[in-house]
């Protein structure tokens, strides 16, 4: 079960919703017996699905629609940020606010959703390693 509030935390803080997965992660690292390499892997996994939400959400929309149109509505620079340093952005999706619109202009800009995922996960990893490296 706490595995699962860990995975919901996670998807949740990844997408367009705020969320505290740091904060459930650092729990679970300090008052249970579960391994720190599952409770990252659980964390990470569902960091990177709602990440991958927040992809599709900006993909779906970008359908026949001009790049020079999305500039205008949504995330301009995030857009910006992922035109001059292409997917290694996709590093710090892991960051409160802007994090959430690197994926969603990441999808916008229809990025190859392969290399994407991989700096994402790279990314959201990097980051709850170093949490659970300074909690225990």
């Amino acid at each position: 079960m706490e595995l699962w509030g860990l995975f919901t935390s996670a998807f949740i803080s990844s997408t367009l919703a705020p969320g505290g997965s740091e904060l459930v992660l650092a729990y679970l690292v300090l008052n249970s017996d579960i391994s720190y390499v599952l409770l990252g892997t659980v964390a990470t996994t569902g960091n990177t699905l709602g990440a991958l939400t927040t992809y599709l959400l900006g993909y779906f929309p970008a359908h026949g629609l001009s790049v020079r149109y999305a500039d205008k509505l949504h995330h301009p620079r995030a857009i910006a940020l992922l035109r001059k340093w292409g997917m290694f952005a996709l590093l710090f999706s892991w960051l409160p606010v802007i994090g959430d619109a690197f994926c969603f202009a990441a999808g916008w800009l229809r990025l190859s959703v392969l290399p994407a995922t991989a700096f994402i996960i790279t990314g959201k990893a990097l980051r709850y390693s170093v949490l659970i490296y300074y909690l225990v």
